[in-house]
């Protein structure tokens, strides 16, 4: 039996301490940039409204009018996507923190646990050897099983994000396209 001295505890305690107020200050952070974010959009779209509604009473006629409302629309869609890719963005880094965070407990508890079952090794009666061979060969299979799935869950978000780039790259240029499809017609 290993003991666990007040030190050790006392260790642990404000090692768990400061990994929850990482976590926290990081979540803060997140939802820091996302008001900000969140703000400086209604900002922008209140604006944009006022200028737009001028704008489309101003026009003169129904021509103009289809005009003007054709040409508002692209802008208002990059801002669209642009205020998706923000929000992606943030929450891509956010993962991202909480990933390293937990990575570093994980490793942290690994050696925590391959140092106790060395210790207990040490002290335990002949003939045990094969079953601290077996709890060390099941603790490499999950650290292996662990790192497998990090690297898929990675993998995994680096195609999600690169399929996001893509279908907003293709959503913005259809309706670029069928912005300009309606200029095109009336010039034939």
């Amino acid at each position: 039996m290993t003991s666990f001295s007040p030190e050790q505890f006392a260790a642990t305690n404000k090692a768990n301490v400061e990994t929850a107020l990482t976590v926290a200050n990081t979540a803060f952070a997140s939802a820091e940039r996302i008001a900000a974010l969140n703000l400086n959009t209604a900002r922008t779209l209140l604006e944009d409204s006022v200028a737009n509604a001028k704008a489309l009473l101003a026009a003169k006629d129904a021509q103009e009018l289809m005009s003007l409302q054709t040409s508002l629309a692209q802008p208002a869609l990059d801002k669209v996507v642009a205020y998706s890719r923000s929000i992606y963005e943030i929450a891509t880094q956010t993962q991202e923190e909480f990933g390293k965070i937990f990575e570093a407990q994980f490793a942290e508890v690994n050696k925590n646990v391959a140092s106790a079952l060395d210790k207990a090794a040490k002290n335990a009666p002949a003939g045990s050897d094969v079953a601290v061979a077996a709890v060390k060969s099941a603790i490499a299979a999950a650290n292996s099983a662990y790192d497998t799935i990090t690297k898929a869950a990675k993998q995994v978000a680096e195609i999600t994000e690169a399929n996001v780039a893509a279908a907003t790259s293709a959503t913005v240029k259809a309706v670029g396209a069928s912005a300009t499809a309606p200029k095109a017609k009336k010039a034939a």
